[in-house]
């Protein structure tokens, strides 16, 4: 172990109690043979000599004070104390002696107490040593308790010592008894030093305590204690709110008295944690820990013998989903199940399954399917916070459930869509309920979560489902706004933009957002659906139409989805691409967006920098041949040349590979055009050679023939079985085949597709390869 050296004070307490100060040095830990052990040394700062020499015993009670204080004992009636400079130095050496005594640093002794005899080794002063003698529960007597209770706080053994005090006796209800006194004579000094007892009681962190404390005859009593903060004028009227402004409401009548009582304490005892106490300091944050114990296991409980009362919890769904349940009750039973699946947040894991089962089995999600389509907001906005949690809990369960739905009810009140509904008319202007909508459907359509091996289809059933009935309700609201494309696009009046088609409003462009941003996730988690869904329903140009939105994060959610779906690096994807000239409204975007250097302008840069760097030729012979010229002014990145450099490497690669064919094609012909043999006197004769003479050599001769005339014949298309033509373009023929399944249109050259002006683009080269008009079958070999 490494020495680590810290400024300290060596103390030791002499026999009046009184700490003798030893000198000043530096402090570290290392091991000594001598002692056969890790040890503390102290060396004086003046002249190094040794003031300190203690092994760190592992039976040794060390405790930590004050965040610079290390006190411990090392024989009877020795003790010594490390005061630091730093609280570095103090957390770093305790961590040394913890890591010794194999203990949690997060403790401050590291043993538990003892006897009173060591108890008192521990007493920084003298007179503290009767603490736990307490005075008689008398009015006289408070302040002298209030010293007592909160003077003690800052040691555990004697916070355990006060507490087995308090205990005895009845001491404790004697003591709110007293609190009864003082607020019948108005004797405000009394109540104060009832708060402080009270509140210095409450951080003694004791669960036996608790107990009496919070008990049906004692609670009210704390409360009323706790009202009287001395650094308040005027006492808050706690016991007032409690008794008569929170009302308990039983949505159904609970029969079980002990299970009412639990529910009224746990209400209360939170209500005293979060409302009344003070926020904790840092000092005291442990002090709280039992209590917020108390109030866990009191919710366990709570959550178990409702679980296990199956009458009152049928009860509750029939009422839930009854149409003659009044909406004010609806609201309450909403509610019930809203705080119920919260406490079940407290079960063990195993517990929390059996609980979600059982309202599985009650038949939960059917009664969320009513009421998550009702129109008062709070009642959906509690259904909301239920399914968040059955999601959470199991999706593959909601799932499982919504595939049942189609067999049994119309599309439109399908669970999933209800929910997409409601994420779609979120009247929030933040659309906090939306985004909240949003990650739950993400969480459903998620694949990653539907690897449960005991259904190894859940995958493809899913996803097959929720395209066929879900998906064209997701994206009505984006191919609502995306219409009608010459309309959309926005007309330029100096220097104010105007989309009459495309609303523009914040909330639309939030939703839009949403959307996209599931549709992206989508693409990337959803190969073979998700493609067919965008090229059936052209919706990538729907999308890009977003663009020339004027809210910048909307089109930069339009262009993220375009940079996902090339991301795949798909030639279906690209022909799709292509054919629709899908990249003119990105470079238009990029054109107007001029020379400002913003987050818009380089993520354009970025998608073209991809394309690049992944060398994507069909996609680089389309931007070269349509938009080179609207874009080779672009100089501040080499983006662009760089593009134009590769498609120049491609178009020279082509042309190499088109000499090579047909010299090759020229010299084979050459060859078997004639064949001369000489005889001996050099006289040419011209001579055939029958097959049957020479058949090894005619053999592979046939061969190679055959070989070059199927090269010589591979740039021209081919009838399928079906009539229909396939063909194999080169990167710089013309538009690809890509097709939306219903129309099904001949390719056409590049030089017919519009330029980014709207006129017909023309090529400075033409094609390397000849462009033949074909049709191609309409059902795309996804």
């Amino acid at each position: 172990m490494s020495d680590t050296r810290r400024r300290v004070k060596v103390y030791t307490l002499n026999e009046d109690r009184q700490w003798d100060d030893r000198g000043t040095g530096h402090v570290s830990s290392t091991f000594v043979e001598r002692l056969k052990g890790i040890s503390l040394l102290v060396r004086a700062e003046s002249d190094g000599s040794l003031l300190l020499e203690s092994k760190i015993s592992p039976n040794t009670a060390y405790q930590k004070q004050q965040d610079t204080l290390i006190v411990w004992s090392e024989a009877e009636n020795y003790d010594l104390a490390l005061s630091f400079q730093e609280k570095a130095g103090c957390d770093e050496i305790w961590e040394k002696i913890c890591q010794v005594q194999g203990k949690d640093p997060a403790l401050e002794i590291t043993q538990d107490p003892i006897d009173e005899s060591e108890e008192e080794r521990f007493e920084e002063m003298p007179e503290t040593s009767h603490l736990v003698e307490l005075p008689p529960c008398e009015l006289a007597r408070l302040e002298e308790i209030a010293d007592l209770v909160t003077s003690v706080l800052s040691s555990p053994i004697r916070r355990e010592k006060l507490a087995l005090a308090l205990m005895s006796e009845g001491y404790m209800k004697k003591l709110l008894q007293l609190f009864q006194v003082c607020e019948d004579l108005e004797n405000r000094e009394g109540l104060h030093h009832l708060y402080e007892i009270v509140r210095g009681v409450l951080f003694l962190n004791k669960a036996a305590l608790f107990e009496v404390m919070f008990s049906d005859d004692c609670i009210m009593d704390v409360v009323g204690c706790l009202e009287f903060d001395p650094s308040l004028v005027q006492p808050k009227k706690h016991r007032e709110f409690l008794t008569k402004t929170a009302k308990f409401k039983e949505v159904i009548p609970i029969t079980d008295s002990e299970l009412r009582q639990k529910i009224h304490q746990t209400y209360r005892v939170q209500y005293i944690q979060d409302i009344i106490l003070p926020t904790p300091s840092v000092f005291e944050e442990n002090f709280l820990s039992t209590l917020t114990s108390f109030i866990f296991f009191n919710k366990v409980e709570i959550v178990s013998m409702l679980q296990e009362d199956e009458k009152f919890l049928t009860e509750v769904f029939a009422q839930l989903t009854d149409e003659a349940t009044e909406d004010g009750k609806r609201r309450e039973l909403v509610n019930f199940f809203k705080e119920f699946c919260a406490f079940s947040q407290t079960l063990q894991p195993q517990n929390r399954d059996a609980f979600f089962k059982t309202l599985a089995n009650l038949g939960i999600l059917p009664a969320l399917e009513i009421v998550m389509g009702m129109d008062d907001l709070q009642v959906r906005a509690a259904a909301t916070d239920i399914f968040s949690y059955l999601v959470e809990f199991s999706p593959s369960m909601v799932r499982e459930f919504v595939m049942q739905e189609p067999q049994q009810t119309d599309d439109d009140v399908l669970l999933i869509n209800v929910v997409i509904k409601q994420m779609i008319c979120d009247s929030d202007p933040e659309l906090g309920g939306a985004v909240q909508l949003m990650g739950l459907l993400r969480t459903l359509i998620d694949p990653e979560n539907m690897l449960a091996p005991t259904n190894k289809t859940e995958k493809t059933e899913f996803l097959s489902f929720f395209y066929k009935y879900c998906m064209q309700v997701l994206t009505v609201p984006l191919l609502a706004s995306t219409v009608d494309e010459k309309n959309c696009k926005d007309l330029q009046e100096g220097s104010t933009k105007i989309n009459p088609v495309c609303p523009d409003n914040f909330q639309t462009a939030q939703l839009l957002a949403l959307i996209l941003e599931l549709l992206t996730f989508c693409v990337e988690h959803h190969t073979y659906h998700i493609k067919t869904y965008i090229m059936n329903k052209d919706l990538l140009r729907r999308v890009l139409v977003l663009m020339n939105s004027k809210h910048t994060f909307l089109a930069l959610c339009a262009l993220r989805f375009m940079r996902r779906i090339i991301g795949q690096k798909d030639e279906y994807y690209n022909r799709y691409i292509v054919k629709g000239n899908l990249f003119e409204p990105v470079i238009n975007t990029l054109l107007d967006n001029g020379t400002r250097y913003n987050l818009l302008n380089s993520a354009i840069i970025e998608l073209f920098e991809f394309i690049k760097v992944e060398d994507i030729k069909s996609l680089i012979a389309h931007i070269i041949d349509n938009y080179y010229k609207a874009l080779e002014s672009i100089e501040y990145v080499q983006t662009f040349k760089g593009l134009k450099g590769r498609y120049e490497q491609e178009k020279d690669r082509q042309t190499l590979r088109l000499n090579r064919y047909r010299r090759d094609a020229r010299t084979l012909d050459e060859d078997e055009d004639e064949e001369m043999w000489f005889n001996e006197d050099g006289e040419a004769i011209e001579k055939s050679r029958p097959e049957e003479e020479f058949p090894e050599s005619f053999g592979k001769y046939m061969e190679a023939k055959k070989v070059k005339e199927s090269d010589n014949k591979e740039n021209f298309p081919k009838r399928t079985p079906t009539g229909s033509f396939k063909f194999t373009f080169s990167h710089s023929a013309g538009a690809a085949n890509g097709t939306n399944g219903a129309n099904c249109k001949p390719a056409t050259s590049p030089t017919s597709a519009a330029s980014p002006n709207g006129s017909p683009a023309k090529s400075a080269t033409p094609p390397a390869t000849p462009v033949v008009k074909v049709s191609f079958p309409c059902q795309l070999p996804f």
